[in-house]
């Protein structure tokens, strides 16, 4: 009996102690809803079907949709912390579903798979010092004070260490591994492969970073590094050879990174057409950075981002490099906050054989645009953006902005004004435009309107500007309800003449030189908790 009431004892001793266990977890959960009625025309160069150049062209996002769309999403973290030294993280997000689009779950039965996973990693802190670890798909950010990165911001694979020395002066070390493993080689090949072109084969990207933020009274530096080896495969669908074919005739579909890691158009000859060499060794890509943000002189404040790229492959065609500066000036009133922002990025020059002059980009998708939140990659909720493009490589622009400004309680506004012009030459545009004697080629690389890949959904050359109107209006109902209503529009001049754009040229693909001016009114709910 005595043994048999030991071992119940014990039971009830090892089941109470892993009930303890589960409760020691503090379970959190935290989550967005957006709700998103947005109604615009995005204009452009029209094609011969009618439609809009952004509307249509297959790089934009919203490619066919209605001029009235609604959409939603929801976004829902969850995090299960055992102590501030140990936690994990999951992070969903659900949508974005337009409604009564069957693909995307909004039409008549809703049941669709639509659940994507963002973000799922571990926070642990390394014994008896203050070295803090993140392992897995997290959230990537280069650094920036004005913009947010034109390089980098997006989630993917990694582990960080971040070490904070004093209060001035820390570091964050990055390993990330963005892709691997995605090539399929030759489909039709014996096992996968022909010719030695396996699958898998010299197909990863390999990153490392290091940010150093450097904090002191009012101000703020952040100077950091990023490197990158590039496998000849990395962008290759299985299809052709990875690097090989560029963005040529022969159909390679691309994901969406290569348009920032190659030239337009990709390996190109002087006189356009495409160069069609495989690469048989990884790329190198490098970036740096310098950031500031000066707040010393309140109510004055200063920012600035710094940023040079390039990418260099085995063969000098499929090069690229370029810098981005960016810069704000802001006065902080009672009643607003009245600013002004520039910036300037090198532009492609007139010969396609020596790659392209702008900085080459990752992924960006992620980045919400200060200055700008309809020519780029600037709404917070679910509105039409990027007319020109998700970043700013290849223009520069000068802007006047009011932020926060508020009459009433509860509800503020902020108004934007930018004026954007081209860096790129007029002499690309004119290649892209004009028929180099190889039509396949031709209409793989130039669609109806006028745009070829890696181009952007417009690509403004130094006699193209545009200017862009916004305001933003918001207003907190609720703790955890805003609606916040956007309203945007652009005014193209773009060089009809016809060496660049017009009629002579726009003729040759079937399309035509009409310009549209875009523009869009967004209406969101957003509960937040």
């Amino acid at each position: 009996m005595l043994k048999k009431l030991t071992t119940l004892s014990l039971a009830v001793g090892l089941l109470l102690g892993s009930i303890t266990c589960a409760c020691a977890i503090d379970f959190k959960a935290r989550g967005e809803w957006i709700m998103s009625y947005d109604y615009g025309m995005n204009g452009g160069f029209t094609g011969g079907n009618g439609q809009t150049g952004f509307n249509s062209n297959g790089a934009s996002p919203f490619k066919g949709e209605d001029e009235f769309n609604v959409r939603q999403r929801v976004h829902l973290q969850l995090e299960a912390v055992a102590s501030e030294s140990l936690s994990g993280t999951v992070f969903f997000e659900i949508g974005d579903t337009v409604w009564g689009k069957d693909s995307t779950g909004g039409a008549l039965g809703a049941d669709k798979t639509i659940i994507e996973l963002k973000q799922a990693f571990i926070d642990w802190v390394v014994p008896s010092t203050t070295l803090k670890l993140r392992m897995g798909i997290q959230a990537l950010r280069m650094p920036s004070f004005t913009t947010g990165s034109n390089i980098l911001g997006d989630d993917g694979a990694a582990l960080t260490a971040s070490y904070k020395f004093n209060d001035n002066v820390a570091l964050t070390a990055m390993w990330a591994r963005p892709f691997n493993d995605n090539y399929s080689g030759y489909q039709n090949g014996y096992h996968g492969h022909v010719n030695g072109y396996r699958s898998n084969y010299m197909d990863n990207m390999d990153m490392a970073a290091l940010i150093a933020p450097l904090t002191f009274d009012g101000v703020k530096i952040t100077p950091w590094a990023m490197y990158a080896a590039v496998g000849p495969n990395t962008f290759g669908n299985g299809n052709f050879d990875g690097l090989k074919a560029g963005f040529t005739a022969q159909g390679t579909t691309w994901m969406g990174i290569s348009a920032g890691m190659l030239p337009v158009g990709g390996a190109l000859h002087k006189d356009g057409t495409p160069v069609n060499k495989r690469l048989y060794e990884y790329g190198n890509a490098l970036w740096l950075g310098l950031t500031g943000d000066i707040t010393a002189f309140d109510p004055f404040r200063i920012a600035w981002d710094a940023n040079y790229g390039s990418v260099s492959y085995g063969d000098g065609h499929y090069n690229r490099h370029g810098w981005l500066v960016s810069a704000l000036v802001e006065y902080k009133l009672d009643w607003g906050i009245p600013g002004i922002v520039a910036w300037y990025g090198s532009g492609d020059d007139g010969d396609p054989s020596n790659g392209s002059e702008r900085m080459p980009h990752l992924s960006v998708i992620n980045t919400h645009n200060d200055f700008s939140h309809f020519a780029f990659n600037g709404s917070p909720y679910l509105a039409r953006e990027r007319w020109l493009g998700n970043q700013m490589s290849g223009t520069w622009g000068i802007g006047a902005r009011l932020k926060n400004v508020s009459f009433a309680e509860k509800l503020k506004h902020s108004l934007r004004i930018n004026y954007i012009g081209g860096t790129n030459s007029p002499t690309m545009a004119k290649r892209y435009m004009t028929p180099f004697g190889d039509t396949n080629y031709r209409n793989a690389v130039v669609g109806p309107n006028a745009q070829g890949p890696g181009m952007g959904p417009m690509y403004l050359t130094t006699g193209d500007s545009v200017l862009e109107l916004g305001l933003t209006n918001e207003y907190q109902m609720y703790e955890n309800f805003k609606i916040f209503m956007e309203a945007a529009y652009i005014v193209p001049w773009l060089d009809q003449s016809r060496s660049v754009w017009g009629t002579s040229v726009m003729n040759g693909i079937g399309g035509s030189d009409d310009v549209r001016d875009p523009w869009s009114v967004n209406l969101a709910f957003i509960y937040t908790f």
